[in-house]
């Protein structure tokens, strides 16, 4: 095991004071009752505002499940893992017949903080065979040799790192996951190289890559062509094209035209979404994605350069789907300025997207709330999303019963 420098990312930004709370504001807690959210503010008007959803979904009753990380979880992950604090929890479904299973992706990650190094990782995985999410989220023991088991592991007890630094960026001080999907048996997940973490709700990269497994993210690769520098000196040797910023953080979503979309941000919680496409086997390959461009209102292969916002900022860690139940396309993110979780949905990856929705106030749940990852086994009215929490620095499983 290779030793890394700790560095605590930083936490969400701090509430406005515009954002105070109501007096009759709740608390999640888990296994609490449904709250009701507070309406969100209404939005600055836009030049071309959006076209209301067909359901509004603000407000909906959003409820704590329980933790899914943490030491006094059901999943006890620091006996079990090795993790004492971790966040994230990009999860998608890994598209094996013989075995499905969601699988969860995982960001800065400690163990024991007497050890040396405090068992530091940029990243770990877990795995769950759980489709009754209403009870939870369990995860089986960890293995060095089982690619169906709880979690990689270097060891019994400690879960291994699973995306290693390719050594491209002379300053580097994370690799977190920001988004995966399974295309045809293997899995792909889009990370980002930390450069620096700065203020709360902020940090620079000095790129987003594709990382790939083909043994149920037992063992991963970078994939060397995917790397997508955020300016022209951060990669030495690697080319840069203006538009890259705009695409450091992503959001996988499958489309229902056999094309994979991206959504695309920049580095920290602060900017507007983008979004790309590409036919899923060229995943890896920047030069095949096209680029939304809403002036044309055309797609611009080839130039990031191109991307217009399809809505705008601030936006944190975003997760992305097709709704069955809502039949439209819904995306999930805490708002870099409130810290509240909220949705949007759209008739088309393009738009028009919705006005933001409120599903939880970070009123209703201090301590800091980000990164809504949308369970793909949600189903019907049940929407369930795993949610960080930055006072514990630990991960738990929300639900949204959807109107």
């Amino acid at each position: 095991m290779t030793h890394q420098a700790e560095v605590l990312p930083p936490g969400p930004n701090p509430p406005g004071a515009g954002n105070a709370p109501p007096a009759n504001a709740n608390q999640l807690a888990p296994n609490a009752a449904p709250v009701q959210p507070q309406p969100a503010p209404q939005p600055a008007a836009q030049p071309a505002p959006p076209a209301p959803p067909p359901a509004q979904i603000g407000g909906a009753p959003t409820s704590l499940v329980d933790w899914i990380t943490g030491t006094n979880g059901p999943n006890k992950t620091l006996e079990r893992f090795g993790i004492s604090g971790t966040d994230l929890g990009v999860v998608w479904d890994n598209g094996d017949p013989a075995n499905r299973q969601a699988l969860m992706a995982f960001g800065d990650t400690f163990g024991y903080c007497k050890v040396h190094g405090q068992q530091w990782r940029y990243n770990v995985l877990f795995r769950s065979s759980d489709h009754d999410l209403s009870k939870g989220i369990h995860i089986a023991p960890g293995s060095a040799s089982d690619r169906y088991s709880g979690s990689p592991a270097w060891q019994s007890g400690l879960s291994k790192q699973i995306i290693n630094t390719p050594r491209v960026a002379p300053k580097e001080t994370g690799l977190i996951p920001t988004s995966a999907i399974s295309l045809g048996g293997t899995q792909v997940v889009n990370f980002m190289s930390i450069r620096e973490w700065l203020r709360d709700g902020d940090w620079s990269t000095n790129y987003s890559g594709i990382a790939m497994s083909r043994d149920n993210g037992q063992n991963w690769s970078v994939a060397p062509g995917s790397i997508r520098p955020s300016s022209p000196d951060n990669v030495p040797g690697a080319r840069f094209m203006p538009g890259n910023e705009h695409f450091q953080m992503g959001a996988f979503m499958k489309g229902k035209d056999n094309y994979l979309y991206s959504f695309g941000t920049p580095s920290g919680r602060g900017g507007a979404a983008f979004l790309s496409r590409v036919p899923p086997r060229f995943v890896a390959d920047p030069s095949k994605y096209a680029y939304w461009n809403g002036d044309s209102n055309n797609w611009v292969p080839g130039d990031p350069g191109k991307a217009t916002p399809v809505f705008p900022g601030p936006v944190g860690e975003m997760s992305a789907q097709y709704n069955d139940y809502l039949k439209q396309y819904l995306v999930l993110y805490t708002d870099g300025g409130s810290n509240d979780v909220v949705a949007r949905t759209a008739p088309s990856p393009e738009g028009p997207w919705s006005p933001e929705q409120m599903l939880v106030s970070s009123w209703q749940m201090p301590g800091g709330i980000y990164a809504p990852m949308i369970h793909p086994w949600s189903s019907g009215k049940d929407l369930y999303f795993n949610l960080s929490l930055w006072s514990a620095y630990d991960v738990m499983l929300m639900h949204t019963a959807l109107p």
